[in-house]
């Protein structure tokens, strides 16, 4: 809803895992290089990373699982 507290907050929570894990202190030669570079981490982030508050799985993992419970 426009206007709620709670809105941005996975938003911004995932912009400050970004700055913190990927960006802070590194610098990229080129657009391209930061392009190849996030994409990379971002793979990284969704299919490999384990995170504690989904019960230590990956976010894929966690949601595969999740849809087979719903189904």
């Amino acid at each position: 809803m426009k206007g709620c507290p709670y809105d941005n907050a996975v938003a911004e929570a995932t912009f400050k895992i970004i700055k913190t894990e990927f960006v802070k202190g590194r610098s990229f030669d080129s657009l391209e290089d930061l392009t190849r570079e996030l994409h990379d981490y971002i793979h990284w982030f969704n299919l490999l990373r384990i995170h504690g508050t989904l019960d230590y799985l990956s976010p894929i993992e966690y949601k595969l699982t999740h849809l087979k419970k719903v189904v």
